[in-house]
């Protein structure tokens, strides 16, 4: 039996699953100033899968990098969200804006 399909799935889902809570806390502490935070992680575990012998590894830092790089676009989706009421605005964040 072959279980790099499901254990690559798996990997998938956990990796999707860890992002959202990150995206949702990043967005809520610091805004949407950190996406460049994700395009550096996303460059840096693209990079590195390159260079990883083991198919099963590089593909996961693969699918980490590209987590990461959607991740960017979701940052500005939650941004929406949050002024949409969606999710809860941070009250010291906006203050901290309203004061620059």
């Amino acid at each position: 039996m072959n279980f790099k399909g499901f254990i690559m799935g798996l990997v998938s889902f956990v990796i999707i699953g860890v992002f959202h809570p990150i995206v949702i806390k990043a967005e809520y502490y610091i805004g949407k100033k950190i996406w460049p935070a994700f395009l550096l992680a996303g460059i840096v575990f693209l990079v590195l899968s390159f260079f990883i012998e083991n198919t099963t590894l590089s593909a996961v830092l693969g699918i980490t990098g590209f987590s990461s790089l959607w991740s960017i676009l979701e940052i500005f989706h939650q941004e929406e969200r949050v002024k949409k009421g969606w999710f809860p605005a941070n009250p010291k964040k906006k203050k901290e804006e309203q004061s620059s």
